[in-house]
């Protein structure tokens, strides 16, 4: 079974969560990485779509894009140097 998620990336399932839980998962999980790793987190929220790049945006973050497996969605996020403003 494919899962969407790639050989070194840090797997997150979020699937069957509504808005905000996968970000403040999200939020959470990269807090607790390095910078450069890339988080893969899969996601069956519509809302996600929107949500994870804004946060991304804010809280310095880069967002790799998405990649839709079967019902859900996997966020591709790598960690970013700055966590300054990850708790805004």
């Amino acid at each position: 079974m494919n899962t969407g998620v790639g050989q070194g990336e840090v797997e997150l399932d979020c699937e069957g969560l509504l808005c905000p839980l996968p970000v403040l998962r999200a939020r959470k999980r990269l807090l607790a990485m390095a910078p450069g790793q890339v988080l893969a987190l899969r996601a069956s929220d519509a809302m996600a779509a929107v949500d994870l790049p804004h946060f991304c945006a804010g809280a310095g973050h880069e967002f790799l894009g998405a990649e839709s497996v079967g019902a859900v969605t996997v966020y591709r996020i790598r960690r970013g140097a700055d966590q300054q403003n990850a708790g805004e």
